[in-house]
């Protein structure tokens, strides 16, 4: 039987979608399946990670039923970052996996720093090692609180699993796991594609306790028969390294050159540039690339359409159409209001600040409200605030690279608003294009799956032959750019002038430990 399909499984935050490809890079058929957040105190984010098997289960489940499994010529995973699970010699949980969104370490991330150590020009050594400056959201930080905080559940861990290396283990009884999922842990060296002694030190485990960490598009292992009897799934498949689900969005839109930047505005709001040498920076994360060649110069906001869901739950609560016409309602009301929303802006904040500022007490805020603004003015400056934010990452990028971004290639449910794909491209002043492909790493791991089976001698003619097509291309317009750059200089002036409120603000509140 010809096999001419791979499947990419993309296990998200909130959900586990398998969808088999084709090798011109077309979807076939798909299982989906949902996965719950739970949060049982301020700023605790957990996942049951019997939930992420069950959830990928049923998806695999579900699309094997519409395919002939005997087709597919391999697998890979694309996992939710910075989320983990420990677990014991069993592999059962050790307690509820933490997820990317948890800060319940915020109180020990400088410490954990310091322990560390500091370079001779100042740059962390945590930073220098794994491409990530001092911030909350690497797993480094709640392994550290484990250790601090748990010590008798950090002692009995036997393997801190990553998403990746938890459903590898899954399908083929190997814990393994791919260096585009290992690194953005933020206890992998980036540059020796190793598990960093230094900062396991630290934190105080071995490697012993981690997957094996392979190149991208290498093969991990084959899908057992245990495996197999629950998914639906042919024993002996090949399982085929991925990566996390950021590297491998950008690698489905095909952003492979340094001059077009992937633009994913989703639940976070991230984008990423590709370049060959490792560079450590403030005004990005340093990211494995999912080729397992280069790396992805990144910019996060935890807060991206986040923020949108946010002002649906509680500003328009007392809504009751559906969803979707809510926001379809929203956006038209969004696009009857001038530029600049009437004098107000907003900064985008709600989950903390990554780069530029790297600073988890800042918060999101609304400044210029009158009672003459509404909930069109309200939602066009969220808009507006989230490409600002864009817009102040992507010029810190292109001032540290000394080369300019070209273009945008938009993915993610966002994208698919035209008012703000053209809000952006008017921000920013650059194009900003809308792939077809809406499965952005599902794809991005199609293309591991396809490397990995041999379809493709490199993922460069694996992107050439699979990466969807440009469906839509928002122009940016030379006046409305002048006039967003009026606002923009404002927009870039209020952090530095709040930074102090929100750290008061922090200290009052209290930071639950």
């Amino acid at each position: 039987m010809d096999k001419d399909l791979v499947i990419g499984i993309d296990a998200s935050t909130t959900a586990t979608k398998a969808i088999a490809w084709s090798r011109d890079g077309e979807p076939v058929a798909e299982g989906r399946a949902p996965v719950s957040l739970s949060s049982p105190l301020p700023n605790y984010y957990e996942q049951d990670p019997e939930e992420w098997w069950s959830s990928a289960v049923a998806a695999l489940k579900s699309l094997t039923a519409r395919i002939d499994p005997g087709r597919v010529a391999g697998i890979a995973i694309s996992n939710q970052r910075e989320t983990f699970a420990p677990l014991d010699a069993n592999g059962r949980a050790v307690r509820a996996g933490m997820v990317w969104l948890d800060e319940r370490a915020r109180h020990l991330v400088q410490e954990l720093a310091a322990a560390v150590g500091v370079e001779k020009d100042g740059l962390a050594a945590i930073h220098r090692i794994s491409g990530k400056p001092v911030d909350i959201i690497p797993v480094s930080n709640r392994i550290y609180w484990m250790k601090q905080v748990e010590p008798e559940k950090h002692a009995a861990t036997a393997m801190f699993a990553d998403v990746h290396g938890f459903l590898v283990h899954r399908l083929t009884g190997r814990y393994a796991t791919s260096w585009a999922s290992a690194d953005p842990l933020g206890i992998f060296d980036n540059d020796r594609k190793i598990w960093s002694p230094e900062i396991l030190a630290a934190v105080g485990i071995a490697d012993d306790r981690l997957p094996d960490a392979e190149k991208p598009g290498s093969v991990l292992s084959l899908v057992s028969e245990a495996a197999a009897a629950v998914t639906g799934l042919r024993a002996g498949t090949p399982v085929i390294a991925g990566g996390g689900d950021g590297q491998l969005a950008g690698l489905g839109a095909g952003a492979l050159s340094p001059e077009v930047a992937y633009l994913n505005i989703g639940t976070a709001l991230v984008s990423g540039v590709y370049g060959r040498a490792f560079r450590n920076s403030l005004a990005w994360r340093t990211m494995g690339s999912p080729t397992g060649e280069g790396y992805y110069y990144e910019s996060c906001l935890r807060g991206g359409t986040f923020t949108v869901t946010w002002f649906a739950d509680t500003i328009c609560k007392s809504e009751t159409m559906p969803r979707a016409d809510l926001f379809r309602q929203l956006e038209r009301e969004a696009a009857d209001v001038p530029l600049g929303a009437g004098g107000l802006v907003m900064l985008p904040y709600w989950q903390g600040v990554m780069n530029p500022y790297w600073d988890s007490s800042a918060r999101g805020t609304f400044i210029g409200l009158s009672g003459a603004h509404g909930r069109g003015h309200m939602y066009r400056a969220l808009m507006e605030g989230l490409a600002f934010e864009q817009h102040l990452s992507t010029s810190a990028v292109e001032r540290e690279l000394g080369a300019p971004v070209d273009r945008f290639v938009g993915i993610g449910g966002g994208a698919a608003s035209a008012v703000w794909r053209q809000i952006f491209a008017d921000v920013t002043g650059k194009v900003v294009e809308r792939s077809e492909t809406v499965e952005a790493s599902s794809l991005g791991a199609a293309m591991c799956a396809a490397v990995g089976a041999g379809w493709f001698s490199s993922f460069e003619a694996a992107s050439d032959a699979m990466s969807g097509r440009i469906i839509e291309r928002s122009e940016p317009d030379a006046g409305r750019h002048r006039r967003y750059g009026e606002l923009f200089d404002i927009y870039a002036d209020i952090y530095g002038r709040l930074r102090e409120t929100f750290a008061r603000l922090d200290r009052f509140q209290g930071v639950q430990a």
